[in-house]
């Protein structure tokens, strides 16, 4: 059975939708990266020149009630990508998405899953596979509870030592 769409999964879910993310760097060869490496940056107040369809998903979702949370671990002085990510991120936050950053640094003591995941509703876990570049190799659709329960821990250990997008200032 094929595994399930991001959009699908998040459309679907009812209370809560948690991402969190563990790489300094994804897809290096996007478009959007590379549009930015060359000093293309998005005019916030010019909404149609950022907008994307996968934010209008996150608009619905947060529409219908679930709360969305988005922490990321970083290494610092954080990477060229993650720099990126830190100067885009304004477009999670003005759909909705409650977003932290917290510094690998000061992840030692906590115990962390080896790969980026989304958690929906405490119930189902799609976890993502990268190869070394950044790029997705795929995904893979996880419900045992044990399983749930570990990745649903670490990301609330990461969300309650994370500082808020708004307070972060990359390093």
């Amino acid at each position: 059975m094929p595994t399930p769409r991001l959009e699908d999964l998040l459309r679907s879910c009812v209370r809560s939708a948690v991402h969190l993310e563990l790489r300094d760097g994804y897809q290096l060869d996007d478009p959007m990266f590379r549009d930015w490496q060359a000093g293309h940056r998005f005019d916030q107040a010019d909404r149609a020149s950022w907008w994307h369809p996968w934010l209008e998903v996150v608009t619905e979702t947060v529409g219908r009630g679930v709360d969305v949370r988005r922490a990321r671990v970083v290494s610092e002085p954080v990477s060229e990508y993650i720099q990126f990510e830190y100067d885009v991120t304004f477009r999670n936050v003005v759909v909705g998405e409650h977003v932290r950053w917290l510094s690998r640094r000061r992840t030692t003591d906590l115990a962390l899953p080896g790969n980026d995941f989304w958690l929906f509703d405490d119930e189902v876990l799609l976890v993502h596979h990268f190869n070394g570049e950044g790029d997705k190799m795929d995904a893979e659709l996880v419900t045992e509870s044990d399983v749930v329960k570990l990745s649903s821990s670490a990301f609330e250990s990461v969300w309650e030592r994370a500082t808020p997008h708004a307070d972060y200032r990359p390093i």
